[in-house]
């Protein structure tokens, strides 16, 4: 492997606090130095970063690979492939497969595969057996097996005691459990937000209440057992008001949204016309839940943006609306429509180092995973962006197997151009090199 240059970047590393120019030279898969006007070597090969922005690899802590058994959707190479066309160096596959990822072969099939992938594939386990909620998975041995964390997610841990005795587990293994939030007899044969749209259109809701008063019994039980709990897609206004108490009692609980929750509401499925690829679970919500997760993420209630890229065959989203799976892919766009934000200014007090840190410190942080810094021997994984390059959302040019996107058609300003994982180019100027 030859020794990499990335010349004259702005470089952006949260975990340093540093936001300037520099060079960053990398050998053996590792980052050497961070300083200004590095000299390469003959055999080195050298990016020109200038005018682009350079961070550490962006890590999404929350993607449905679907392998094994739904590979007709997306597989752990075709979803590598669409996380390094997106700018990630980096995910954390959800367990929900079939079989579940809930014993050490099945985390153990995900890693031997993994290895052969474009980017760093990290596995979840399944909080429980079958994610059926009723008998905590083999969380010790999958944890020695490769697992970063776990989660039924997909499905919600309905039963109190479970929950208690997961966080009790996890806290003495000293691993992460990851959190659905949903109540399912509220949200029980609901479709979309819960409100005046809903009823306007005939649909039936699921009300804020759902995620709400789960949320809130999780962190009674995160203060009465101790642990590390993180809530995956929050969506309402209220539950950014609970994580933000929680946090102010010193509890250690973390949260994640997505770009499709910070960006769209509840109208976006009376404006496309009943469009199943508007069908998310959460569901879009109201405008002030929005403007509430936009608060919540500035303020540091909320600490990380994760894509929830969930994809389903066009055969599968093709039916009324009712009869649709929930979900959104979105690992090629979501850094695309976070850039998009900052460059138009449209919420302002958005800055890159916290777009940064939100995709690429905080997730390595909280899945306890190598990355998100750009300090001298972390292991080289970057991802460049161009501000002033624009694109066009074209679900039929993905990576990923599938294209369900509400975004298809929209022009975004920013996008990446380089991604590099141990010191290899696998995404240069929107082509896949490996």
């Amino acid at each position: 492997m030859k020794p990499l240059l990335i010349k004259e970047g702005r470089v952006i590393d949260p975990s340093r606090k540093f936001d300037g120019q520099a060079d960053i030279l990398i050998s053996e898969g590792k980052i050497q130095a961070v300083e200004k006007n590095l000299k390469p070597s003959p055999e080195t090969e050298v990016i020109d970063a200038a005018g682009l922005i350079v961070m550490p690899g962006l890590i999404d802590m929350h993607v449905h690979l679907r392998d094994p058994g739904y590979e007709y959707k997306e597989d752990i190479f075709s979803g590598a492939r669409a996380a390094a066309a997106g700018g990630f160096t980096a995910v954390a596959a959800m367990a929900n497969t079939d079989p579940v990822s809930d014993d050490p072969s099945v985390i153990g099939y995900i890693h031997d595969r993994a290895a052969r992938a474009a980017v760093r594939v990290y596995p979840l386990g399944a909080l429980t057996k079958g994610l059926e909620g009723k008998e905590l998975a083999e969380l010790g041995r999958m944890k020695q097996a490769g697992a970063v964390g776990f989660s039924d997610d997909g499905k919600p841990v309905v039963n109190g005691t479970i929950m208690r005795n997961a966080l009790l587990y996890a806290s003495g293994i000293d691993t992460l459990v990851i959190a659905h939030e949903e109540d399912s007899h509220l949200a029980s044969g609901g479709m979309m937000h819960e409100g005046p749209v809903s009823s306007v259109l005939g649909l039936r809701g699921i009300p804020s209440a759902a995620e709400e008063t789960m949320l809130a019994r999780d962190l009674m039980l995160l203060k009465l057992t101790g642990g590390r709990l993180h809530i995956a897609h929050v969506s309402t206004a209220g539950s950014v008001d609970l994580l933000r108490r929680a946090k102010g009692e010193g509890l250690a609980v973390t949260a994640e949204v997505t770009p499709h929750h910070l960006l769209l509401t509840d109208r976006a499925v009376k404006n496309s016309g009943y469009h199943t690829n508007t069908k998310v679970n959460p569901p879009l919500r109201s405008e002030h839940d929005r403007q509430s997760l936009w608060e919540g993420l500035l303020d540091g209630t909320i600490d990380a943006i994760a894509s929830d890229h969930a994809p389903h065959h066009a055969d599968d989203k093709d039916v009324e609306f009712d009869f649709a799976p929930f979900g959104i892919a979105g690992l090629e766009i979501t850094l695309p429509l976070m850039l998009d934000e900052f460059t138009s200014g449209r919420i302002k007090k958005l800055t890159l180092p916290l777009l940064v840190e939100k995709m690429s410190t905080s997730p390595a942080t909280i899945l306890g995973i190598a990355g998100g810094s750009l300090r001298p021997g972390s292991p080289a994984d970057i991802t460049i962006a161009d501000l002033a390059q624009s694109l066009t959302v074209n679900p039929e040019a993905w990576h990923s197997k599938s294209g369900n996107t509400p975004f298809a058609g929209r022009r975004l300003a920013g996008a990446p151009v380089y991604t590099i994982v141990s010191g290899m180019v696998v995404m240069k100027e929107g082509v896949l090199t490996e």
